[in-house]
């Protein structure tokens, strides 16, 4: 796991975890580092990123991502370092197909699929970006958390390498007044990324996994601080659609059309700053409340 110095260092070690190396002597397997975290697990966004990166590395030079589906099997050990073994599917024409295992001790906690595509012209539109205020003005959920009498809030406000800014009230230590199953969020990544532009889409990735479910959570009048419930992410999908860098800010609106079996659904629209559509999510996680066994 590598360590913090302080908030500065956020960029370069975001960049230091999402750019995986490969393993010397081992084809096709890649070696990614933790960042420090708050909770005695990794965040799967993280995972998700390196993932992202790894097939990449392995995918012809004038392919670029665009989806990529995945199952969180266990949850990661941040003391533990992640490696990422790549299997070569399919190079098409104009389609490849990398399969990835991201693993701990020879355990999978991550399987997916992620396909890359020569770019090519052909149809384009897109949902529009609701009307919601910038991020200027907007308050700093590192402020809010600052401000609970909390330590583990206070922790995780200075953890966390992204900033956000929630466009409806946070829920972390209070519901909101009004249960909605939507919601919108204004995220982005520290500076230092550099420019290669599979970093950002891993970046995104990142991203996507933060706030994602939160509707889900909004709907039934739940913050995250409610004491013995458990929230974990089962599976993600991701679709980028146009390029966009993740230290810059996006918009992330996302809604949970249902809930049921302990378990919750959510789908998002990432937006750029001029409100362009660059990535679609979508994920199911596990909700226990503390009532259920």
């Amino acid at each position: 796991m590598l360590s913090r110095t302080d908030g500065r260092d956020d960029g370069r070690l975001l960049r230091q975890v999402l750019d995986v190396r490969p393993l010397a002597g081992r084809e096709d397997v890649f070696a990614g580092a933790n960042l420090p975290h708050w909770r005695p697990r990794l965040f799967g966004g993280q995972v998700l990123g390196q993932a992202a990166v790894a097939a990449g590395r392995t995918a012809p030079a004038d392919r670029v991502l665009h989806s990529m589906h995945a199952y969180f099997l266990r949850p990661g050990d941040p003391d533990v370092p992640v490696e990422l073994s790549v299997e070569r599917l399919r190079d098409g024409r104009s389609f490849s197909a990398r399969r990835v295992q991201a693993l701990q001790d020879g355990a999978p906690i991550l399987s997916g699929i992620a396909s890359f595509q020569v770019p090519a012209e052909g149809l384009d539109h897109a949902r529009p970006a609701p009307d919601v205020p910038g991020p200027e003005g907007l308050p700093s959920d590192a402020e809010l958390l600052e401000a609970l009498d909390h330590p583990a809030a206070r922790l995780m406000a200075r953890a966390r390498p992204v900033e956000l800014r929630h466009v409806d009230e946070a829920i972390y230590a209070a519901p909101a007044a009004e249960r909605r199953d939507e919601q919108a969020v204004w995220v982005r990544l520290p500076a230092g990324l550099a420019d290669d532009p599979l970093l950002h889409q891993a970046g995104i990735a990142f991203l996507s996994d933060v706030t994602v479910l939160e509707p889900v959570l909004r709907r039934h009048g739940l913050p995250w601080g409610t004491p013995g419930m458990r929230v974990a992410s089962l599976d993600h999908a991701l679709w980028w659609h146009r390029p966009a860098r993740a230290d810059e800010w996006l918009l992330h609106v996302s809604a949970s059309p249902s809930a049921s079996g302990a378990r919750g659904m959510a789908s998002g629209w990432i937006y750029d700053e001029q409100r362009r559509l660059v990535a679609t999510v979508a994920q199911e996680g596990m909700v226990r409340l503390p009532q259920q066994p």
